[in-house]
């Protein structure tokens, strides 16, 4: 759980491109900009951000952008290893955390049905799920990260342990019962932290609130409203990768020798947190219809669109960026602005083998989708290519230094 917790690398390349990537336009907090401003879309640009591989920590990439301002779609390296394959565009993925936007949709469909309250504690709908020295979590909170709720210690390793183990598996009470054998972070609503415990617990008081499972529920209320025929939610023992897909692997390093295991195949055990498949044409699909408010009423889309006034702790995220320090994420979603004062809003994931990002201007004046396979068991070594992929999508002077 703290490894979910710390390598959300693209979180971390998205808001560091100020720092990393233009000290000197950095320094500067510009007033933000109108979808009007957007910059112009360079493919030549794109196609460079993801030259070079496969290399020692990407082995491939895809790279879909969408949007009345300009559409491109490319991608670079290998899908296979060993037969050298190259990697298809409309491949799936593993998604990760943008797990949680569908987790998000499905909870905020019940708000809106008056089956649930989000001011209401979780303690109130899940009796005896956390300790009783806890003090009330509201489902709020679960959604925006401010709950307080601990991480825990479950699946986690390094590489080689990964790849030992990448077809075990723990239920979602397994993983909350672990995460809450620690102490609360801080006091629920004071602050946020990002925790993948809060949509374990979110994906559980979907089953306890419609009497179905969480899959049943995402497949009912987004997938197939959606037409999304590449989004699968699986049974955490069924560790296929459906459909055409680039490989995953993890370099292990043993002997002073590296190699590469495959990882394609690995249990989907983080769920509501962090499991499902999907592909690129799917996410835009999703992040469009969310964005419309398609998939959630009005009254309850604010709370994808609306940060806590709070301060974000830890060092793990939100730490770069005009408003550094304070909160970024919301319910199911994050926020981001740039050096040229573009703000976009969307979701990261990482897997062992799997890196993914969806971002969009809140008009959706353009949508990136990007996927990489990257070998760092989500060690972050991968980030310089997240960062030339989204500065080159909405903020292309950090690229070109003018």
């Amino acid at each position: 759980m703290d490894r979910m917790r710390q390598h959300l690398v693209a979180i971390g390349a998205l808001l560091a491109l100020t720092a990393a990537l233009s000290p000197t336009i950095a320094a500067a907090s510009p007033a933000p900009r109108s979808a009007a401003e957007l910059p112009p879309l360079d493919p030549a640009l794109l196609q460079k951000a993801i030259s070079g591989l496969p290399s020692a920590t990407v082995t491939g990439a895809l790279v879909n952008v969408a949007g009345p301002a300009g559409q491109w779609s490319g991608t670079s390296g290998v899908r296979d290893v060993v037969t050298r394959r190259t990697v298809q565009a409309d491949g799936n993925f593993r998604i990760g955390s943008t797990s949680k936007i569908f987790t998000a949709v499905v909870l905020l469909q019940l708000a809106a049905e008056d089956e649930l309250d989000l001011d209401q504690s979780v303690q109130h709908y899940l009796p005896g799920l956390l300790p009783a020295s806890y003090p009330a979590v509201t489902v709020r909170q679960l959604l925006n990260h401010t709950s307080g709720l601990p991480g825990g210690d479950l699946g986690d390793g390094d590489a080689q342990w990964f790849a030992d183990h990448r077809l075990d598996s723990w239920t979602p009470r397994q993983i909350v019962a672990d995460a809450v054998t620690h102490p609360m972070e801080f006091t629920p609503g004071t602050a946020q932290r990002y925790n993948g415990t809060n949509y374990y617990v979110a994906g559980l008081l979907i089953e306890r609130l419609t009497g179905h499972t969480y899959a049943h529920e995402v497949r009912r209320r987004v997938i197939e409203p959606l037409n999304l025929r590449n989004t699968y939610v699986l049974n955490r023992h069924d560790p296929r990768l459906p459909g055409p897909h680039a490989h995953g692997y993890v370099a292990v390093t043993k002997d002073g020798t590296t190699t590469l295991h495959d990882v394609s195949r690995q249990s989907p055990y983080p769920w509501a947190e962090g499991g499902l498949i999907s592909n690129s044409a799917d996410l835009r699909t999703l992040i469009t219809a969310v964005f419309e408010g398609r998939l959630v009423p009005a009254s309850e889309l604010n709370e994808m669109f609306t940060l806590p006034d709070v301060p974000y702790v830890g060092e793990d995220n939100c730490d770069t960026g005009p408003d550094a320090g304070r909160a970024c994420f919301s319910a199911g979603l994050m926020k981001a602005t740039l050096p040229n004062g573009l703000s976009g809003w969307g979701k990261t994931g990482a897997r062992p083998g799997y890196t993914t990002g969806v971002f969009a201007t809140r008009g959706l004046s353009r949508v990136l989708v990007y996927s990489l396979n990257a070998t760092g068991d989500k060690d972050g070594s991968e980030s310089p290519y997240i960062q030339r992929i989204v500065a080159a999508t909405f903020d292309p002077d950090l690229l070109t230094g003018n």
